[in-house]
């Protein structure tokens, strides 16, 4: 759906409405997102706007909320993203020392949730998508350019300046560009963030998220499988054309060594992990290693500055959440602007940008807490820890209304949802 035309002009004497530093997938989302809503966003990246979409640029796939795939739709991406998005209609877990379904037996530690159990409710959307980065970038890249929203790229941001009128930005070649509001969508180092003195907590985790795409040789019927080993999840996650995208926690040290092991080490270490449940299994591209830290931001907003994304909260994959953060924290600032310009406010005004943070702060910290939680509970050997975890599995995967709300709560389809999460136009 394309955006609707707007007779809204930058407030006068600015360069744009809202200036994003950040034109990765959440700071795309968002400009699409103000733009359906009639404000006239600004992007500016420190990369080429074409190298995000070169196959090669960082390897991951993501798992994408229902929830999430709506908001794309409603903005105009979602036409271009389905051909590439995998339905996962199954999610197995599992707790224990080698990969549950690849043993001969599930081991009494599992957990299963299925979408056929909620599909009533949501409309028969599936638990969620699984999406290559690189494909949720060309989609959104072609909105963006088909709204004609201005990117000025390869540039990076270097410095914040506010005051009672607005946010001025200057950039590495020294143009300054002003806007009422400006936001970061620049990923956990983010220059803007550090300009306005919001700090920063977190910590490493001392793993390495380990991430290959594979081709299957039996077909994964859009089952998602995650395994807790106790050096981390290990997980099988489909994609389109029966591939699947892998995600192996290790330690560091353990990260490193994969990353520079030949390729048929390479592959048997993984065969040990994965199993022989969907047959062969073939390594298709390069392999990267990411180092895994978790990382809050001390506040979401400061004068005339947002926060989005990663710039706001870095968390652990381990629930596949991360950037579905990032894409909630844009639908929200979106139609907190888009409705303060409609009441004629100040859309930099700090109480409009209270809103968005008061919106926003606890769930995004009460996930990441979560996720830091589940790190802490699954990612080691302790016998009473299995123990007690291994119950827990088993009890919701004999209790329906646990697992529909766990599914809908995957899904983000818990909670004070923005409208374009609902599938509704700002």
């Amino acid at each position: 759906m394309r955006a609707p035309a707007s007779t809204h002009a930058p407030t006068y004497g600015h360069d744009a409405d809202v200036i994003i530093a950040g034109a990765g997938m959440a700071g795309s989302t968002l400009a699409l997102a103000l733009a359906s809503g009639g404000l006239r966003p600004l992007l500016v990246d420190p990369q080429p706007f074409e190298a995000q979409l070169a196959p090669t640029f960082d390897g991951r796939s993501s798992a994408i909320a229902y929830s999430s795939f709506r908001q794309w739709r409603a903005i105009g991406a979602g036409e271009a993203l389905a051909p590439h998005a995998q339905r996962i209609e199954q999610i197995l877990v599992t707790d224990g020392r080698t990969p549950g379904a690849a043993a001969r037996k599930p081991l009494p530690a599992f957990l299963r949730f299925d979408s056929s159990e909620i599909s009533g409710r949501i409309e028969g959307e599936p638990l969620g998508y699984l999406v290559e980065n690189r494909q949720i970038r060309a989609a959104l890249s072609k909105a963006v350019i088909d709204k004609q929203i201005p990117v000025i790229a390869p540039m990076a941001a270097k410095a914040l300046e506010v005051d009672g009128g607005g946010a001025r930005l200057t950039l590495s070649d020294g143009r300054v560009l002003s806007a009422p509001l400006a936001v970061s969508a620049e990923g956990r180092g983010s220059v803007l963030r550090r300009a306005a003195g919001i700090g920063d907590i977190g910590w490493s985790y001392g793993q390495s998220g380990v991430v290959a795409t594979v081709r299957l040789q039996r077909p994964h019927e859009g089952v998602a499988h995650e395994y807790f080993l106790p050096s981390g999840p290990f997980a099988i996650l489909p994609l389109t054309d029966n591939r699947a995208s892998l995600v192996w926690t290790e330690s560091t040290a353990r990260g490193e060594a994969l990353r520079d092991a030949s390729p048929e080490a390479f592959h048997a270490h993984l065969m040990r992990r994965f199993g022989d449940f969907l047959g062969a299994v073939s390594i298709e591209g390069p392999t990267f290693v990411y180092p895994l830290s978790l990382s809050l931001a001390e506040r979401m907003v400061a004068p005339r500055l947002a926060l989005i994304g990663d710039a706001a909260h870095g968390v652990h994959p381990i629930a596949g959440q991360g950037l579905n953060l990032g894409l909630k924290d844009a639908a929200a600032l979106a139609e907190v602007l888009v409705e303060a310009l409609r009441n004629g406010e100040d859309i930099g005004a700090e109480a409009v940008l209270e809103r968005y943070a008061r919106w926003r702060r606890f769930d995004t910290v009460s996930n990441a807490l979560a996720f830091d939680a589940f790190v802490r509970i699954f990612s080691n050997d302790n016998p009473l820890l299995r123990l007690a975890r291994g119950a827990g599995l088993a009890v919701v995967n004999r209790i329906a209304p646990a697992r529909r709300f766990f599914m809908h709560e995957a899904g983000g389809g818990v909670g004070d949802l923005p409208k374009l999460l609902r599938g509704v136009n700002l």
